[in-house]
């Protein structure tokens, strides 16, 4: 009998003395990090409310009740069960049975009516039929990405069961090393910005954290060749902070390379990541670049995603516990905290961060039971990257607008899809409907109508008073008639193009190709047209060039020839918008963080701003902190 085997036997033994006598326990199994306990009772396990959260107390495990099949009322009887016992108002929009796990999902407009208080209603739902209830929530605004996430993983529920149960026989395997240390190597964003890429090591698991492009150097990825990263089959686990390409791209590459493991992120993360990175195999096609890995991977990346929702403490390994919690800076973005050994050790990663308050999502959390080494992005730490007052920069792209809208011309905006549009059209949606500025159509172009449908799929992750707006007091910002959605193509565009003032949010961010370059194409040569660059242009991107003066631009012409466009339109950049704190808010960070970590590893930033900040952060607390290169290793016990 393997350990696995004895451990689940024993467990077994554990759960049936703690349980009343009437309730039956047919099997134990792991599947992931949760431990679920198939039961022909699952109506009495109902009806004890804290049964479920006293065993995961004892156990100190995630703990989920399925009932045994043959147990089960039929699904026509159930539905009617079921209808009967959620209100209306719930808004019920499918039902999706799924016999082999004794699950029922319930898609509903309001899931909060469908949990109840404390989990009421579901208790109810089992006590009734048996089967366990599983929550969704449909998006407000319908989501191809939603849509096909949850289909694809709904036909490949076998495979992700296999999938599961063998992670799980992974994660709580018997340690095999007497030795303790911690190491972390650098796979890339040292002193640079994009291509993230980390391997946290002991001596019994290896965890990858994020796995970026760089952009504007298509070429420069990962240094996956590195023997701490090899080979990629061994790797325990991979941790995705956010879906930024520039963290998420080549996180499909793994599996192409025999990563046949889970990835840890949370929910919007995944769905954002699959968006992403289709849309980067896409961009890459049409600019005649060899993507570097097929779609088929992107589809592999997703059924082996486990969510967690934000401060779930995980087991992913024999001897390192996961908990993520919200960064601030994009939809489902995680600081993600590893608990190494039995207090051996603890890392956090950054990931990015903003650490005051936006529109869109609550600051950055910087409170963690134990906290030796941060490993911190560095993107805005150089000493004179003061970022704009948020009002201030409200103001100003008013003003922008304004003026704009004076001498009937367009605003472009080039946004990153996600989190930057949303904070735009969220300031904009507010300033129309208050008068501070007249009302004319907002154009959305490429992928930022499907990234605000997601973020309206998933209102828990933005800040508390938008949440509120969304849900209770049906007030939904994304939902104004100012928005209007580019579905049309090159025709919508040369009709708005001809039409009178407007303004236009296009991906992408840098300006690095997408629907932009249209947009640059049809107004570029236009004066009354005014370009705002609200976010980060890295080095190299064309948006870096525009927006330090470049006033002829390199485009792709037609039958492979490269042609130059002349830019007379205005260009502005309003800081203040941005998903990265910026040096304050960095050095906030770590004065308010409980506990101060021991020391800091500056990453994501160039070379001056992550040399500033290192040293910042080492006069003004008195810590050890660092700037490390790529490909460095440091060992911390």
């Amino acid at each position: 009998m393997s350990t696995v085997e004895k451990q689940l036997d024993d467990l077994k033994a554990e759960i049936a003395a703690e349980i009343p006598n009437d309730i039956s326990v047919s099997d134990v199994t792991y599947e992931g990090p949760e431990l679920v306990i198939y039961t022909r009772d699952p109506k009495k396990f109902a009806q004890n409310g804290d049964l479920i959260r006293t065993l995961a107390g004892k156990l100190r495990k995630r703990i989920t009740v399925r009932p045994d099949p043959d147990v089960l009322a039929r699904p026509t009887d159930a539905e009617a069960q079921i209808r009967a016992i959620i209100p209306d108002e719930a808004g019920v929009t499918d039902l999706d049975f799924h016999a082999d796990t004794g699950e029922v999902v319930i898609e509903a407009q309001k899931p909060g009516m469908v949990i109840g208080r404390h989990g009421s209603t579901l208790r109810e739902i089992t006590q009734k039929i048996g089967w366990t209830p599983e929550v969704v929530r449909t998006p407000p605004i319908e989501s191809a990405t939603v849509s096909n996430v949850r289909n694809f993983l709904k036909q490949e529920r076998e495979d992700r069961r296999e999938i599961l149960e063998r992670v799980g026989r992974q994660i709580h395997r018997e340690e095999l090393s007497d030795e303790q240390w911690v190491r972390i190597s650098t796979l890339g964003c040292c002193r640079e910005v994009g291509r993230a890429s980390f391997i946290l090591s002991t001596a019994e698991t290896r965890i990858l954290i994020d796995c970026g492009d760089k952009p504007g150097a298509e070429d420069e990825v990962p240094y996956l060749q590195a023997p701490e990263a090899n080979p990629l089959n061994s790797i325990d686990a991979v941790v995705l902070t956010h879906a930024h390409l520039d963290h998420s791209a080549l996180i499909p590459l793994l599996f192409k390379y025999g990563y046949d493991g889970p990835i840890y992120c949370t929910e919007p993360t995944r769905d954002l990541m699959g968006l992403l990175t289709l849309d980067y195999l896409d961009v890459a096609a049409k600019e005649g670049r060899t993507p570097p890995y097929e779609s088929e991977m992107v589809r592999e990346a997703l059924k082996h995603t486990i969510p967690l929702e934000y401060g779930d403490v995980t087991d992913i390994a024999p001897d390192v516990k996961l908990t993520l919690h919200n960064a601030g800076h994009i939809l489902g973005s995680a600081v993600s905290h590893f608990h190494i050994g039995d207090g051996l050790y603890n890392v956090a990663f950054s990931g990015d961060i903003h650490y005051e308050d936006t529109r869109l999502f609550n600051g950055a959390v910087n409170e963690f039971p134990r906290v030796e080494t941060l490993v911190m992005e560095s993107t805005y730490g150089g000493r004179n990257d003061y970022q704009t007052d948020q009002a201030d920069s409200e103001q100003k792209l008013m003003e922008v607008i304004q003026e704009t809208y004076d001498r009937d011309g367009k605003v472009l905006i080039p946004a990153f899809a996600v989190g930057r549009s949303q904070e735009i059209m969220l300031v904009i949606e507010e300033a129309m409907r208050e008068g501070k500025i007249p009302e004319m159509p907002v154009h959305l172009d490429g992928m930022i109508w499907e990234a605000t449908a997601i973020h309206t799929t998933y209102p828990e992750y933005l800040r508390d008073d938008l949440r509120d707006r969304i849900f209770h007091e049906n007030e939904n910002p994304f939902l104004s008639s100012q928005f209007n959605h580019i579905d049309g193509g090159e025709d919508e565009r040369r009709d708005v193009t001809d039409d009178g003032p407007s303004i236009i949010l296009s991906t992408s961010g840098m300006v690095t190709g997408g629907p932009i370059m249209s947009w640059l194409e049809h107004l570029g040569p236009d004066p009354d047209t005014t370009m705002v660059f609200v976010g980060y242009q890295a080095q190299g991107t064309l948006g870096r060039r525009i927006q330090s003066g470049w006033d002829e631009i390199p485009m792709n012409g037609r039958g492979g020839r490269s042609d130059t466009l002349s830019l007379d339109l205005s260009v502005e950049t309003v800081d203040g918008f941005s998903g990265h704190s910026g040096r304050q808010g960095l050095v906030d960070y770590v004065r308010t963080m409980n506990p101060r970590p021991e020391k800091v590893l500056c990453v994501h930033g160039d070379e001056s701003s992550a040399q500033d900040l290192s040293s910042a952060l080492y006069h003004k607390f008195d810590m050890r902190t660092f700037a490390p290169k790529n490909l460095e290793t440091f060992r911390f016990r």
